[in-house]
């Protein structure tokens, strides 16, 4: 019996066929095949639930933004209220979509991890009393993620503490001080 995996289809669908395989290949090396491209499709997953998160998380960056922007504070009262009440309403939708993607993590890289995630949010409630300080920070965590520093200028404190995290994390972390950068390029 021999099994073929359609993996450019979308559907999750195994063939089955009950002619004889390949009289070149063992049955094991038929189902590492299979199983090779399995593995490819569970790749393009891993991706894009990473493109999923990516952008969950620039929208809550985004909306973060709106409710320290001047744009908001100069409203009146009673439309400063509203505009928060959506905000607070979009943000909370936004919640609401998970795209879990466990990634194996010992004790010590989930500290890490939480450390670094801290330290990012507070560099996103600091972007609006001072822009300016914010994105050099920003780049100074970014140039702690990467071998090709663009100035040279690294928060040691923060690059310990990603080296500390996982590899996937590591990726993770600097895509969101790109994104991150980019906003404060963008809106400042």
């Amino acid at each position: 019996m021999e099994m073929e995996v359609d993996c450019q289809d979308s559907s999750p669908r195994v063939l089955v066929e009950s002619a004889p395989g390949s009289p070149d290949k063992s049955s094991k090396e038929r189902m590492l095949d299979i199983l090779d491209k399995i593995e490819l499709r569970v790749e393009r997953l891993r991706q894009e639930a990473c493109r999923l998160e990516e952008e969950k998380d620039k929208v809550l960056t985004t909306l973060v933004a709106l409710r320290n922007s001047d744009m908001l504070q100069n409203l009146g009262a009673g439309e400063r209220e509203d505009v928060l009440r959506y905000a607070d309403r979009v943000t909370s939708r936004c919640l609401t979509v998970e795209v879990p993607m466990k990634i194996e993590r010992d004790e010590a890289q989930e500290e890490s991890l939480h450390v670094v995630n801290s330290m990012i949010d507070a560099l996103v409630v600091q972007l609006r009393a001072d822009p300016g300080g914010s994105r050099q920070q920003c780049l100074t965590y970014l140039n702690a993620c990467s071998s090709s520093v663009e100035q040279d200028v690294t928060d040691k404190t923060f690059e310990a503490t990603v080296l500390a995290c996982s590899v996937d994390d590591q990726k993770h972390i600097q895509k969101r001080l790109q994104g991150l950068l980019n906003y404060i390029d963008k809106n400042t």
